[in-house]
């Protein structure tokens, strides 16, 4: 089968699971909410079908899916046990939840989403679980920007890739292999349900690791500048009178979010210069923030070790 074949024949089974869930459907809206290489997702009404990486594990991805069913207050549950193969695709079922509008950022819920996180950090980790692939999708965004070969905005992106520590560049165990972490949060992993409550999704990068890498998104975007002091404020505030372990409770919470904050700087400002190189232009003013960003980075040593806050 080819790939083509996968959009269309997705659409017909999510339209399948709506109507085996609600056999009135009212078969309202549809359509497809995202068509990348690492992942496809198809709405129909109330439900979501979702055909994961060509590469994603079929026992992992089980075992994630099992951790993220088992804690539906942190969660959208997933409909069904466990995943389905189409066209060597494994396919997830969902309930359709409201996300967050990217045109609204004062309605930004950050204190739910910190909220959230505190509450899956301090879930004791189910067994076996994988680990997180934070640092994993980190360096497969900076071989993807190796490959580019010659690109000038390159030179600080890989300058402060290398000065990380082995463990955020998925060369080295993680100090942390306890704690339940996403692995990939940002604004876009929250939906509201139907009862005004905010859910995660995406369980692909799910497991065990270090927390602050599910604070170092909003902290790097703090640092380049992108999200004011006064919402990183709310998000971090929120997150430490939740008891999340991840930083200390007051104080600063540096220490520990520094290493993760870098990677994701890197892998972010590796991302940028890829589509732009793609869309055949240069970094265009926010992108290059972040590629500035790495420049300053590169000069100045990450903190040495990493510490707990739990």
């Amino acid at each position: 089968m080819t790939a083509d074949a996968l959009l269309p024949d997705l659409t017909a089974r999510v339209r399948g699971m709506a109507h085996a869930r609600t056999p009135a459907c009212p078969c309202g809206a549809t359509g497809t909410l995202a068509d990348r290489p690492d992942g496809t997702v198809v709405r129909h009404a109330d439900t979501v079908a979702k055909a994961h990486a060509p590469d994603a594990d079929p026992v992992e991805l089980t075992r994630r899916l099992t951790a993220a069913a088992d804690l539906p207050d942190v969660f959208l549950p997933p409909l069904g046990p466990g995943p389905v193969a189409l066209h060597g695709r494994l396919v997830t079922f969902w309930p359709y939840g409201v996300p967050v509008d990217p045109d609204d950022p004062d309605a930004a819920p950050w204190e739910a989403a910190a909220a959230l996180l505190a509450r899956l950090h301090r879930t004791p980790a189910p067994a076996p679980l994988p680990v997180m692939r934070g640092p994993a999708e980190a360096a497969r965004a900076v071989a993807r920007l190796r490959a580019l070969g010659s690109a000038p905005a390159a030179v600080p992106v890989l300058r402060a890739w290398a000065a990380l520590p082995p463990w955020a560049r998925a060369e080295d165990p993680l100090p942390d292999r306890a704690t339940l972490c996403h692995g990939d949060f940002h604004l876009g992993q929250l939906v509201r349900l139907r009862g005004g409550s905010w859910r995660l999704i995406d369980v692909d990068d799910l497991g065990v690791g270090v927390p602050a890498w599910d604070l170092a998104r909003p902290a790097a975007w703090y640092a380049c500048g992108l999200l004011p002091g006064e919402e990183w404020g709310r998000f971090l505030g929120s997150y430490r009178a939740a008891g999340g372990p991840a930083v200390p409770d007051d104080g600063d919470p540096w220490a520990v979010l520094d290493v993760p904050a870098r990677a994701l700087t890197v892998q972010t400002a590796a991302r940028m210069i890829v589509k732009a190189a793609a869309d055949g232009r240069p970094p265009d003013e926010v992108e290059q923030s972040v590629i500035d960003a790495c420049a300053r980075m590169a000069a100045v040593p990450p903190r040495p070790a990493h510490t707990s806050g739990g």
